[in-house]
Order: structure tokens, then sequence, then C-alpha cells
């Protein structure tokens, strides 16, 4: 039983390809989603182990490392399992081209309430009620006062996303508002090089539809396009013409962390103490998640929210 959770949150600096292996598809390489809703994650045991790499210890931490995340080498594999527990990354804001404004953070009711039912676990009072949003209808969207992502659409002012138009659910500006507050205050990075986009979240946030935002996971994501050319004559090699699929830089991802006890008869710490270990070591952190890291891929930056 956990006695202890946080919210782990990664902001994609970089594109990020958490792949799945060669695919049927139109794509080779697709990214990792959940078979039922197709959104995009990244799966814990990933997670897990980028954690383990960028937080292993020597001398006196190392008996904490090895009480959270459990032994080290194979042979010692079963003498006892670490305290920390980690769940799959799930998307929460997801990046897509806008007419005005760059571009728009998208989410909907669904990661809304996943995000509160996280949130619950971790003893932290939830952003909104994401039932609010549940009037949103299929072409509709929600944004705060004096959004950035304003623009004509017809004979009035909506937000146009790719290429396709989404009316104002104006009553729920407010709503939108508060919703980037929390998220400024406990998702997002906190250092400096963040101030900006701390201060335009509200701007570029947008709440669709379950059915829009699903579209946009799906076929919104990044392609691209790899060959290997034959050295000689600098033409693809047979069979080496290849694509992959890669999340778009901002996008934000959360999961929860939860401890228990320690396990380990070198450390006697309470799983309370131990989150707040982890915590100071991964809160701010950069890391890298997923493939292709030698081209610039999968840098991410941790906040870890608790109470």
């Amino acid at each position: 039983m956990a006695e202890a959770s946080a919210l782990l949150f990664a902001y994609c600096e970089m594109p990020l390809h958490a792949g799945t292996g060669r695919a049927v598809g139109t794509v080779d390489l697709p990214i990792q989603r959940e078979r039922i809703t197709g959104f995009p994650i990244v799966q814990a045991s990933s997670v897990k182990g980028v954690l383990r790499d960028v937080t292993r210890a020597n001398g006196a931490d190392a008996a904490r490392h090895r009480a959270v995340f459990g032994p080290e080498r194979p042979e010692e594999a079963s003498s006892h399992a670490g305290a920390l527990q980690v769940t799959d990354l799930q998307v929460l804001l997801f990046p897509v081209r806008s007419l005005a404004g760059v571009f728009a953070w998208t989410t909907c009711p669904a990661a809304l309430a996943r995000l509160g039912r996280f949130a619950k676990l971790a003893g932290l009072e939830g952003p909104v009620d994401p039932t609010r949003f549940a009037t949103l209808g299929q072409g509709q969207c929600a944004v705060a006062n004096g959004s950035a992502l304003l623009a004509q659409a017809g004979q009035q002012l909506g937000v146009v996303l790719e290429e396709y138009s989404f009316t104002l659910a104006g009553e729920l500006a407010g709503l939108v508002s508060a919703l980037a507050e929390w998220l400024n205050v406990h998702a997002l990075p906190q250092g400096s090089e963040y101030a900006w986009w701390r201060e335009n979240l509200a701007k570029h946030l947008c709440v669709l539809a379950d059915d829009d935002f699903r579209d946009f996971v799906l076929y919104g994501t990044e392609i691209e396009a790899h060959v290997r050319l034959k050295d000689d004559t600098k033409t693809v090699d047979q069979g080496a013409l290849w694509t992959t699929e890669a999340l778009p830089a901002e996008t934000l991802l959360v999961g929860l962390l939860a401890a228990t006890r320690s396990r380990y008869d070198g450390l006697e710490e309470d799983g309370r103490a131990l989150l707040s270990w982890l915590v100071q070591k991964l809160d701010g952190q950069r890391v890298r998640l997923g493939g292709d890291e030698t081209t610039g891929r999968g840098a991410v930056v941790l906040r870890v929210a608790r109470v």
C-alpha cells in the first residue's frame, strides 16, 4: 500500500519518440498509445528506467536509491522490490497549429478528469471540475478572455486549428483561466527560462470536446522521414527509407509517483521520506525520454507536485 504520492509532469522541449517498434501501418515506427482511447502515452517501464538512471547515487544515498528502485544487479533482483510505483505518462496538453497565436495548447474533459483523479491520489485539489466542460460539442471550444487564439471565423470570432474552425463557448472562459492558473503553479517548470510560457499559457489554452482532441492527438503528431545513403553513389540504400512518429515539442504529459515503506533491510524509512528524497532529486531536472537521443529527441523537463 502506497504511503505517499505525487504528480509527475513532463514538459517536452523537443519532439519525443517513445516507440513501440516496427509496425505495419502507414508509419514504420509509431509512438506508444493507449489501445482504447488512442491517446499518446509513455509507458511506465520507460519512465521508471529514466528516473532510476538520473537519480543513481553513491555513498549514503546509495542505500536510499536501492530502497526506492530495487537492486541494481540481476542476481539480487529477487531479494526485494523497490518502494516506487510509477504510472504511464498520459497526454494532458497537446500543441496544435493555430491561425492566430501560432499554436494552441489543447486539452479535453477526459484528459482533465484523469488529471483530477491523479491529483486526488496525490492529496491535491484538482484544477477544475471537468464535468463543467461536458457541454462542449464537436466544433466548439473554450478559451480564456483575451485569448491570443481568437480569429475571424466567418461572421464571428472563433478559433481556427489546423484547417478546422471552432465556435466559442464563452460561458466557460473563467474556467479556462482557472485551469491555466493551476497549471502554472503545479505543472509548468518554474525556472526563469519558462517565465514567458507561464505568462502566456492562459492566452494559448484551448479546451476541446473529447472527440476533437482525440482526432488531433491521433493525426497531429510529427512524422519524420529517415534515409540511409550509399556512400559511393549518395542514393538511398535498399530498404533504408523509413518514417518515425513523435510527440511535438511543447506537449505536457502527466503521471503519478507513489512510494511504499522501504523493503530493503539496509534502510528503514517510510514512503513519505523516500518520496521526499526522490522529489528533491527530480523536480526541475532535464532528462531524456524515449529514443533518438543523439538527434535531439526526447528532452523533457520534470515537475513534481505534492502536498
